[in-house]
């Protein structure tokens, strides 16, 4: 089978899926958080944590639910890294280490699951399932609440400002959507031979004669959720690279559509909600068509043999650009799983990101960079692209004349300066962050790039450590692997940045969520600008991609930009 017909069947299958399952996934996930009924286990954990399910709660009372179930998950995630030594299924590891305990606590609560350890080696298998796992459920469930509170702030139509129950939102979306599609997606994944073990490894002998050691994992039950809450942290070093986590291409395929499919039927489940299923197909249209001409740049750019990476592997040889991936997925498996992790918050890799081509590494940022909203992760790229529109809607009224109003509701000042400040974060967080890391004096110690300022090796390792703050930024997690990530600066500036970055957008999304349900509905008038259709995805897309090229033009230029045209 040539690569072409490869790529094209790979990219079928999941496009086909996607439609299937598009319309009764998001149906039921808006039939999940729009029915007053509660399952009795339900009930029982309400009891539990004295939980009133009937009681509605304003944007400040959410968010303060948000930020205190958080902060008590990362205490509770580092103590149990420090402990990890004297619980039991410990494997003769012992407790982690501070600075690593809090980058991984703060890493897992906020959804990015960078790692700066190799879990093999660093954590417990109870670890990884009581703590890693449970936060990889509960996390993907923040975002998805979040996303549905801002989606009543659209609904609600008596101007009460109330916008749902924080912890009701985070246990429907735990028990009804998370836990049964990961039981779903974990058995397909043990069919293909992922593996499911309790035991540490096992021992083994080399091809070259030497004893190895083969580490083991639940890993099968793991992995679902990795790639369905667009998590992304792997149970193995290698990640989804590795054939105990990935083995097989179609078990390749099935980690990409659970990567996509709660974002993407999350567009079918706004639809409904609001009552337009076209306003949710506007927003699906959008995202496809910035994920498919991702798609197909860096397809593109992986057939060439061009920068640093290539040079380092022989750039005078012919053929893709092949170092750094897997044969088993060959450049159309990489390339599909690569662009999909980064426009989502996902950060899993099957391949190297390092290793691609400048412009191909260098559109994987800008895919980041766009603000993870090409479909976005669970909840997070829904909430990400409404706060675009609400720009989108405002500039367009500006333009035109015509009233700002979205849904429904009208765009003031507060909702705009909401938005605005959303918006503004992670641009803010990525070039500070990557500006001091870039001046200090210890920081080429920690690049595997060097070089004279200008050199082919500087550029690359300063897009190393821009990347790095995409990622910590945005709530990915991938990175480019040249940048040992261990220095006290890199743990401490690297985990702030993913706290801001994930929980200063919550706030200015929930504030601006109240400001909306705060509102009474007005009817749609002459001069309303129409929020569907082809014209305003095309503004919508033009205030996305302005709105990215002109805060990161500047920082590419210095990075993947000028290493692609060296």
């Amino acid at each position: 089978m040539s690569p072409a017909l490869a790529a094209g069947l790979q990219l079928a299958f999941v496009v086909v899926v996607l439609t299937v399952v598009y319309v009764p996934l998001g149906d039921y996930m808006a039939a999940v958080f729009t029915r007053p009924r509660h399952l009795r286990v339900e009930r029982a954990i309400y009891r539990v944590c004295r939980v009133d399910p009937h009681a509605d709660q304003t944007w400040s009372g959410y968010a303060l639910s948000v930020l205190g179930f958080s902060a008590a998950s990362v205490l509770f995630l580092y103590v149990l890294q420090r402990i990890q030594g004297v619980l039991p299924l410990s494997g003769g590891l012992s407790g982690v280490s501070p600075a690593v305990a809090f980058n991984t606590a703060v890493s897992f609560v906020t959804n990015t699951n960078w790692q700066s350890y190799t879990p093999e080696t660093t954590m417990s298998n109870l670890t990884q399932a009581a703590g890693l796992a449970v936060q990889n459920f509960v996390s993907a469930a923040v975002g998805l609440a979040v996303a549905i509170a801002l989606i009543r702030g659209f609904v609600r139509v008596r101007g009460s400002g109330q916008i749902g129950n924080f912890w009701v939102d985070l246990v429907r979306g735990c028990l009804r959507i998370l836990l049964p599609l990961s039981l779903l997606v974990a058995v397909i994944l043990l069919t293909q031979g992922v593996i499911m073990s309790f035991h540490t490894g096992f021992a083994s002998t080399a091809l070259d004669g030497t004893a190895a050691h083969n580490a083991l994992a639940p890993v099968a039950s793991q992995e679902a959720i990795k790639e369905l809450g667009t998590n992304g942290g792997g149970i193995l070093g290698a990640n989804s690279a590795h054939p105990f986590e990935n083995p097989t291409p179609l078990s390749n395929v099935v980690e990409i559509l659970a990567i996509l499919i709660i974002p993407v039927s999350l567009t079918r489940t706004f639809g409904t909600m609001v009552g337009s299923r076209r306003q949710g197909l506007t927003l699906l249209s959008v995202m496809a068509l910035l994920w498919g001409s991702m798609l197909a740049f860096v397809s593109w750019a992986e057939q060439h043999v061009h920068g640093v990476a290539a040079q380092a592997a022989g750039a005078m040889m012919s053929g893709p650009m092949m170092e750094g991936k897997e044969v088993r997925f060959g450049i159309p498996g990489s390339v599909l799983f690569a662009v999909s992790t980064t426009g989502t918050s996902t950060g899993a890799v099957n391949s190297a990101h390092d290793s691609y081509s400048a412009a191909g590494g260098g559109a994987l940022m800008l895919n980041m960079l766009l603000g993870e909203i090409a479909p976005g992760g669970v909840g997070t790229g829904l909430y990400g692209i409404l706060v675009f529109a609400i720009i989108a809607v405002f500039v367009g009224g500006l333009l035109v004349g015509r009233t700002p109003e979205y849904l429904g509701k009208k765009l003031r000042r507060r909702e705009v300066t909401m938005a605005a400040l959303a918006v503004l974060v992670m641009p803010a967080l990525v070039l500070v962050g990557t500006g001091i890391t870039v001046i200090l004096h210890s920081t080429p110690g920690f690049l595997t790039n060097g070089g004279a300022p200008g050199s082919p090796g500087s550029i690359h390792g300063f897009s190393e450590v821009l990347y790095a703050f995409a990622s910590a930024s945005n709530n990915n997690g991938s990175a480019f692997g040249g940048l040992t990530a261990t220095s006290d600066w890199l743990q401490s500036s690297l985990g702030i940045a993913m706290l801001l970055g994930r929980f200063l957008p919550i706030i200015f999304v929930l504030a601006l969520a109240g400001s909306l349900a705060a509102q009474k509905k007005t009817p749609a008038g002459a001069g309303t600008l129409p929020t569907h259709g082809a014209m305003f995805s095309g503004l919508l897309v033009g205030t996305i991609v302005l709105v990215a090229a002109l805060t990161f033009f500047p920082a590419l230029a210095l990075g993947p930009i000028a290493e692609a045209l060296s």
